[in-house]
């Protein structure tokens, strides 16, 4: 759970600290953006292939070696003295984190029988996940004004070193598996994931129809195919297909991807609010987010004990319900808003309606997977979040622009320059929170009218394919799930 922790902390500790960062480095506005992409294309481009690593290499040894690199890259990134050095650095801390996330995630599985116990260690994990935004919001808040940028960075090692320390005491793990490389798929999915990651970055600054969004997206399409088509034809494949044939596990990897965009852009535009239309501070910006992160840490809590009972569909419909009226709420702020009418409940909602969404969207993710697979699996459910939270975002400041112009066209006469701005930004966001609101309704009415993945049955081993039976290790089992009615 340490290690989950320091990689979410990473996506948005080092937002707050940007400013300071441009004034000691030196950065252009242009170049400043790279601070926070690098570490978004690596980590995207290759986390598919960081699951993959650990089946074959060994689960732990990946893990350690991607925390030993991450822990490594942060400290560099601290000690950095100009603005490629940096960049450098948050490179390498995603090429630790891709190796590390999906494989903490196996690990759980590897280290907890299906059951109770594992269902409370996913519900922990899960609750991790969705409290770490907020929290490394205020932890940067924290350290970027009592102390100093670089500490944005620093804060890894001890929490690296731990790790480090501990694991190799504590986590069990599964035999190495002897297999193949398939350095065909592993090419290609890196190619196909990290343009399109790197197309929805475009689009959010420069627009959908920007020739370098376009061909970044083009790109991804056709490598994406390409994965593809290697991978029905690979005996040992990075992702086995049959992971998602399953029309149940295809639709809760889409479920996933839709709260994902939706929790980032609440990050995205929450910290907005707070600070340009309510006049904030940066940490006391914050510190506003503790009751979302009051509010997953409880009802992730409560779902981890309620999913063996109740299943579920109840919770993540409940879930879907509080999210979706949270963000509805959020939609009405405005220039005359306060943290008091406008935030401060919606965030609570949000908050709970995420842990009763993620604990069970989680555990489904990886209920009946083989344990062989537990590694793509558990990749395939990162790079869905990691994707998602690009898409979501890409999707909403679109959005969000439309709605800036339309207001600025509409704003009464007569405000000065900063009111205009407040008045503006408030109505983009608005309509940004409208639109999230509605992603996360179509995940209601989804779990509403279909069928989820049952949880909590053992792991079956793996069925042979017609395609591969011949004389090479079997790479699968969702399939003979899709046969079956539904169950891996």
């Amino acid at each position: 759970m340490t290690c989950q922790l320091m990689l979410v902390l990473d996506i948005t500790i080092v937002n707050v600290a940007l400013p300071r960062i441009r004034e000691s480095l030196g950065f252009s506005a242009t170049d400043l953006a790279w601070v926070i992409n690098a570490y978004t294309l690596a980590y995207g481009g290759l986390l598919l292939l960081g699951g993959r690593a650990g089946d074959l290499m060994g689960r732990r040894a990946t893990l350690l070696g991607g925390i030993a690199l991450f822990t490594i890259a942060s400290l560099l990134g601290g000690l950095s003295t100009a603005p490629w050095m940096l960049v450098a650095a948050r490179v390498g801390q995603g090429v630790g984190a891709a190796c590390a996330s999906p494989n903490a995630l196996a690990l759980i599985a590897a280290n907890f029988p299906p059951g109770p116990a594992r269902t409370r260690a996913m519900g922990a994990w899960a609750a991790v996940a969705g409290v770490g935004g907020s929290i490394g919001l205020i932890a940067g808040g924290m350290l970027t004004t009592w102390l100093s940028w670089r500490w944005v960075m620093f804060i890894n090692v001890p929490f690296g070193l731990v790790i480090l320390l501990l694991a190799p005491r504590y986590l069990r793990t599964p035999p190495r598996r002897e297999g193949r490389f398939d350095a065909a798929g592993a090419l290609s999915s890196v190619v196909g994931l990290a343009s399109g990651v790197y197309g929805f970055l475009r689009a959010s600054s420069d627009g959908w129809a920007d020739g370098r969004t376009l061909g970044a997206f083009l790109l991804a399409v056709v490598a994406l195919a390409a994965f593809l088509v290697v991978e029905s034809r690979a005996a040992q494949p990075v992702v086995p297909l049959r992971l998602v044939a399953e029309a149940a596990r295809a639709r809760t990897y889409l479920l996933m991807l839709l709260l994902t965009g939706s929790m980032l852009s609440m990050f995205f535009f929450g910290t907005q609010v707070l600070q340009e239309v309510l006049g904030l501070s940066a940490l006391r910006a914050g510190l506003a987010f503790l009751p979302l992160s009051l509010g997953i840490l409880v009802s992730a809590s409560r779902a981890s004990r309620l999913l063996p009972r109740t299943g579920p569909k109840p919770l993540m419909l409940v879930g879907a319900a509080l999210s979706t009226g949270g963000m509805l709420w959020l939609a009405q702020v405005s220039v005359t808003s306060s943290y008091i009418s406008v935030v401060l409940g919606p965030l609570l909602l949000f908050g709970a309606g995420l842990g009763l969404l993620f604990v069970p969207l989680s555990v489904s993710l990886v209920a009946g997977v083989p344990a062989e697979h537990s590694g793509a699996a558990a990749s395939m459910m990162v790079t869905t979040q990691q994707v998602g939270g690009s898409l979501g975002l890409a999707v909403l400041v679109t959005v969000f622009g439309g709605a800036a112009r339309h207001a600025r066209g509409d704003a009464p006469g007569g405000l000065a320059p900063g009111e205009l701005a407040r008045y503006v930004l408030a109505h983009g966001v608005a309509e940004a929170f409208t639109v999230g609101a509605i992603g996360v309704a179509v995940i209601f009415l989804t779990v509403l009218l279909t069928r989820p993945i049952p949880v909590g049955d053992t792991p079956r081993p793996s069925v042979p394919d017609p395609a591969t039976e011949a004389g090479t290790e079997v790479t699968g089992t969702a399939g003979a799930g899709a046969l079956d009615g539904g169950r891996i």
